[in-house]
């Protein structure tokens, strides 16, 4: 390693060169460090002047991406900018935890097997057509949030408005449909109708059935209304195609993807925005970020432009959630159709782990850039919920596929992060746990784990192997430590979709 790591202690680190304008702060002891590339990365965007509050901040799960300029698994703040290059690309991708009726008293594997069998057709992975709404329908999920999908739909998922984090809106105002296409083509809004309900295909978005193993905080455990041995639904997925074509017509980043760069250059010639004139400033400030000038892509956060972005960007969160909404809808009727009883889905908590959002931190309202890292304020922040304001915002830390995963809150003593918490623990080789090279060997090692996995159709599914990821008790370990999370119990995966 040629760079030098400052202990704070053993669960903080320190990273500062004479390129950077603020340190860094690594929240993960000495064998949960990345590899000398996301150092590199980190040096890279700290170097950026003027820019940053205080200090940019890694996560146990930090982590190199190819094509992104910043690393995965950091939360950055900055008073006056936005920075969407420093965030990854699909606003709102995050994850929801929601309660069943269902417990190992109740219901046989043979049964979870048969409805896994049915899930795999009902919650699509890779598959084009989701569940299809009409486009008055996806503008109106995009300008109000969750609760036009709940009226169209019929959802009847317990606290899915009241235990979603904004409520299942990002706007702070009533929007028209114009607003809507201010700042979103209408191509993307006409894709979008065929696009909820589908898991993605993309990195390791999943649909996990959990089982509530140890409880660690008793008293905790029985106000999030949570016992041992009861299943929980766990469920990652993005904005989709929509968040995806958004995000590259308002920033400076490559298309991954042939069909993107198509589906971006159709998009930005069909624009019927109101605001041409500011859309024009920011695709010159884009093109020039894409060819001559590597520094950071920056908004004015309190400018038309930023206006424009965030609005873009809460438009598309807004579908993210209701993506999860409708997926836990069919799974709560595929249940009651394939098993004949009502499973009463009630929402726990639903999160991004992606996301800009305007908060207050050391007396400064800044602008918060969590690029896979999870909002976990402690009670003291919650004050608004019911329920959080005693025990903090949930958070939710899974592993791999076959491995545990965490039921936590924040604390009130996390501020260092700006009340962050890891999205899972990263990947990084776990000698604790045997490794594999194909699919065959895959499946009989999650057999082994009692852990069945389905869907499976992509060849880089061994990629999300538990022998990939980090020891979750040593990232766990280090996050009750710090006082970035406390954690409330403890979950084993017991089904699994993924493509």
């Amino acid at each position: 390693m040629k760079y030098e790591i400052k202990s704070l202690s053993e669960d903080i680190k320190e990273f500062k060169t004479d390129k950077m304008s603020v340190p860094a702060l690594f929240f993960m002891n000495q064998n949960l460090l990345p590899e000398e590339e996301t150092f590199s990365q980190v040096e890279d965007i700290a170097s950026n002047k003027d820019t940053f509050f205080r200090s940019t901040v890694a996560m146990p799960d930090v982590c190199s991406k190819p094509g992104r300029k910043n690393a995965a698994g950091t939360t950055i703040a900055s008073e006056k900018y936005i920075l969407p290059q420093v965030n990854d690309s699909d606003p709102n991708c995050g994850m929801r935890l929601v309660k069943t009726n269902l417990s190992d008293e109740n219901i046989s594997p043979e049964e979870i097997h048969t409805l896994f069998q049915k899930l795999v057709e009902v919650v699509p992975t890779k598959k084009f057509v989701g569940t299809k709404v009409p486009f008055n329908v996806v503008v109106d999920i995009c300008r109000q949030g969750t609760k036009a999908i709940i009226k169209h739909l019929g959802i009847t998922t317990k606290n899915e408005l009241e235990n979603t984090q904004s409520g299942g809106n990002f706007f702070e105002k009533e929007m028209t449909p114009q607003d809507i296409f201010d700042v979103i083509p209408k191509l993307y809004l006409n894709f979008a109708k065929y696009r909820l309900g589908v898991l993605g295909a993309a990195g390791n978005h999943f649909l996990d059935l959990m089982k509530v193993g140890d409880i660690v905080d008793a008293e905790m455990a029985e106000k999030f209304g949570i016992k041992k041995g009861q299943y929980l639904f766990m469920i990652h997925t993005g904005s989709g195609i929509l968040g995806q074509y958004t995000m590259y017509t308002h920033t400076a980043k490559k298309a991954e993807h042939l069909s993107q760069a198509i589906m971006v250059a159709l998009g930005r010639l069909t624009f019927s925005s109101r605001k041409k004139n500011v859309y024009k400033k920011m695709q010159e400030k884009i093109k020039l970020h894409m060819t001559k000038d590597d520094s950071l892509l920056k908004y004015d956060a309190n400018g038309e432009d930023g206006e424009m972005y965030m609005n873009a960007r809460a438009a598309a969160s807004n579908f993210g959630t209701a993506n999860r909404a409708v997926i836990t809808h069919n799974i709560s009727q595929a249940i009651k159709k394939i098993l004949g009883r009502d499973p009463e889905m009630d929402l726990i908590y639903d999160l991004p782990h992606i996301s800009i959002t305007k908060e207050e931190h050391f007396g400064k309202d800044v602008m918060i850039h969590r690029s896979n890292t999870s909002r976990a304020f402690g009670p003291a922040k919650m004050s608004h919920h019911p329920t959080y304001k005693e025990t903090g915002e949930p958070a939710f830390i899974p592993s791999s596929m076959s491995t545990d995963a965490y039921i936590c809150v924040g604390t009130d003593r996390n501020d260092q992060s700006f009340y962050s918490a890891p999205h899972g623990t990263g990947k990084g080789k776990n000698n604790n746990e045997k490794s594999i090279s194909n699919k065959e060997e895959l499946f009989a090692k999650m057999e082994e784990k009692g852990v069945r996995l389905y869907n499976a159709q992509s060849s880089i599914v061994i990629n999300q192997d538990s022998a990939r990821y980090k020891n979750i008790d040593e990232v766990i370990k280090g996050v009750e430590a710090n006082g970035v999370a406390h954690i409330v119990a403890k979950m084993q995966p017991v089904a699994v979709i993924m493509y």
